[in-house]
């Protein structure tokens, strides 16, 4: 009686979970690993440029993709020899969807960058705002520009995602830190919160 029971629920969850391509919750996912990928990657970006602005952002930005490739096939087949010329493949599918979400967070936070900074100076009390980590500092203006300008993104997923990128590039306590900032920026918002689907 247990086996049977144990085989009929394993053949209900097989499905969903190992079946590709994959549909569901298990879709979901894999997208929303995707989208912490590009989240990274826009907080990378917007970490340069804070320190480090260019004269062109297009071409920044493309100067920006083009070394996570390189870095990304220099992880999977080693260093290049001494004078030797690696020419890059065309991005994959997967890279131009990182890209697509990824880029517009990236000049939607540049092009507001002023507002969300004085939101920051707003709640950061007994902080100046250059001693704020650089790191914690483009992490919320991601997190802040998605929820006063991505109607599509729940102000919760934003605030979740960016303690957890928080925490992986800088430390602990700036989890803490990044969540109280935006936990009091999120209650002054006045759109309703969307559930997550």
């Amino acid at each position: 009686m247990f086996l049977r029971s144990l085989r009929f629920r394993l053949k209900k969850l097989l499905p969903v979970v190992f079946h590709f391509p994959c549909r569901g919750y298990a879709a979901l996912c894999f997208n929303m690993g995707k989208r912490r990928e590009a989240r990274e990657r826009a907080v990378q970006f917007l970490f340069q440029h804070d320190l480090n602005p260019p004269d062109n952002l297009e071409l920044e930005l493309s100067t920006f993709w083009n070394s996570q490739r390189a870095a990304a096939i220099e992880d999977e087949k080693g260093h290049a020899k001494w004078g030797e010329v690696t020419e890059l493949p065309p991005p994959t599918v997967e890279e131009a969807e990182m890209r697509l979400f990824a880029e517009p967070l990236i000049k939607g936070v540049i092009q507001h960058r002023d507002a969300i900074d004085e939101k920051i100076k707003g709640h950061a009390k007994n902080w100046d705002f250059h001693r704020i980590a650089a790191v914690d500092r483009n992490v919320m203006r991601l997190a802040i520009y998605e929820m006063l300008h991505r109607d599509d993104i729940p102000p919760a997923v934003s605030i979740n995602e960016a303690v957890d990128i928080a925490k992986k590039f800088s430390t602990e306590d700036s989890g803490k830190f990044v969540n109280g900032i935006l936990d009091k920026i999120r209650s002054e918002i006045l759109r309703p919160a969307r559930p997550v689907q």
